[in-house]
């Protein structure tokens, strides 16, 4: 039996026009009962949000970022919980930054790899770039674009997609 992950896509904003676009793409990898329930995005002008919940197999957060990945003006996340054998991950996309991707563990913290951390130390970093190269690793200018986004976003509806075959 494979194993199963849970995970959610937050559509932060689109436009009217995206919507029906991000839906194809989002049950092109979580099948056809994917829905999606539109509500106004309070942080920005004639914009909408939504967030669907789905269950898959590791690897399904990938898939369905890539398939929403480059198009312009549309700002999400994909979370995908880690399962056995398999690390959690998020993706932020930004229409200025495009996309970021880390490793997250059984409590959605973000993990930086252990090389990546001494690779600053060894390079003789002072204190303002090790916070530069941390900022990066973390998503920092990803998390503080979205921010408005997801706030605006509190209490959402949210609906479990479960994937048979």
């Amino acid at each position: 039996m494979a194993a199963i992950t849970r995970g959610v896509l937050f559509v932060h904003s689109a436009t009217r026009a995206m919507c029906p676009h991000i839906e194809w793409a989002a049950q092109s990898v979580l099948g056809p009962r994917a829905s999606f329930e539109w509500t106004d995005q309070p942080a920005g002008t004639a914009l909408y949000r939504a967030e669907v919940a789905w269950q898959g197999t590791p690897g399904t957060g990938a898939r369905l970022a890539s398939a929403l990945r480059g198009w312009e003006h549309v700002r999400y996340e994909v979370t995908e919980d880690p399962s056995f054998g398999s690390d959690g991950g998020r993706w932020s996309h930004t229409p200025s930054l495009g996309i970021f991707h880390a490793v997250t563990d059984v409590h959605g913290n973000i993990v930086v790899p252990e090389d990546r951390i001494r690779a600053v130390l060894e390079s003789g970093a002072s204190v303002t770039e090790f916070k530069r190269a941390m900022d990066l690793a973390l998503g920092a200018a990803w998390d503080e674009e979205l921010e408005p986004f997801r706030y605006a976003g509190s209490g959402a509806p949210v609906r479990w997609l479960h994937r048979v075959g």
